[in-house]
């Protein structure tokens, strides 16, 4: 199968110099390798994502010549497969009704530490309810569902970070595929989105990186092929926290409303990723040099006076 990859951003705030180095590294792996580079919005949080922002981030990403090759997929119309790949999961007896609130798995939790994003491990308070119990919870309830986690370890080498391993049943428990409020989750979408487009490569944040595992137990589990992973560290700014969307000089709207040359920011992104000093730069130049093996291992510092002088921002 010919190379695939794909940039999948959520619409809750303007696209920022961090999210655009993501973006722009996962065009230049597809490109070099002569491949194709896909649009996915990931826009299931109803009350964070905007309409604005979509419109936003695609002019964004066509300024700087970030193109796609197929009709951006947007996760908000495609609830049914999602449901489709739950029942199957159901049908195998892989998921289960699960009624705990947070503060409830915090009270219950058999191991305080679990990864952060997931909060505690889940002790799986929920697993064999009884049928009585199931029909008795879901009275004043609606329940979540949870794939239940393989015991064992999970193995995978990143293209960037190398060998990489993980417990998913002892470090997370049985995780969330489909939220109390119906929506699926993160996890069972990107995997059910990434397999139905044919995705090859997926690069992304590092922030991600504990969260391949997870996905990885879904591709077994749906009987779907996954890809090959490449997580980047992310940009962090003087503060050591990763940069948020949020209004300021370093949104990518706010720099092409100011009339800058895409070139002078792709030279930023070029020296974050290095590819180049900092200098203006074409995207025709960054594929020729683009080596993914050559990428930084270590996160990226946003020096705010070193942005102000690369950009010419006065």
């Amino acid at each position: 199968m010919s190379f695939r990859g794909r940039f999948a951003p959520s619409p809750t705030g303007r696209l920022h110099l961090g999210n655009a180095r993501s973006a722009l590294l996962g065009w230049l792996q597809a490109r070099a390798a002569g491949g194709q580079f896909l649009l996915r919005v990931e826009d299931l949080d109803r009350a964070r994502c905007r309409p604005q922002f979509v419109d936003e981030l695609m002019r964004d990403l066509e300024w700087l010549g970030l193109t796609w090759d197929e009709q951006p997929l947007f996760q908000s119309t495609r609830d049914e497969v999602y449901r489709e790949a739950l029942a199957r999961l159901e049908r195998e007896g892989l998921v289960y009704p699960c009624f705990c609130t947070r503060a409830e798995i915090a009270r219950a939790a058999s191991a305080p530490h679990g990864l952060s994003e997931e909060g505690p491990r889940y002790p799986g308070t929920c697993s064999r309810l009884s049928a009585a119990e199931l029909s008795e919870r879901s009275r004043t309830r609606a329940p979540a569902y949870r794939f239940r986690a393989r015991p064992g370890e999970v193995r995978f080498v990143d293209g960037l970070q190398g060998p990489y391993t993980q417990d998913v049943e002892a470090l997370v428990g049985d995780f969330v595929v489909r939220r109390n409020d119906g929506v699926a989750s993160y996890q069972l979408a990107v995997v059910v989105d990434d397999a139905a487009t044919g995705i090859t490569h997926v690069l992304r944040g590092d922030d991600l990186l504990s969260s391949t595992p997870r996905q990885l137990q879904l591709y077994a589990a749906l009987g779907l092929k996954a890809p090959e992973f490449f997580h980047v560290p992310l940009v962090l700014g003087e503060d050591g926290k990763r940069l948020a969307k949020r209004e300021g000089a370093f949104a990518l709207a706010e720099l092409r409303e100011r009339g800058l040359p895409a070139e002078r920011v792709l030279g930023v992104l070029a020296a974050w990723s290095g590819l180049g000093e900092g200098g203006p730069v074409s995207l025709g130049e960054l594929v020729r040099r683009f080596r993914p093996e050559a990428l930084p291992r270590a996160p990226v510092v946003a020096h705010e006076q070193t942005l102000v002088t690369a950009l010419e921002l006065r």
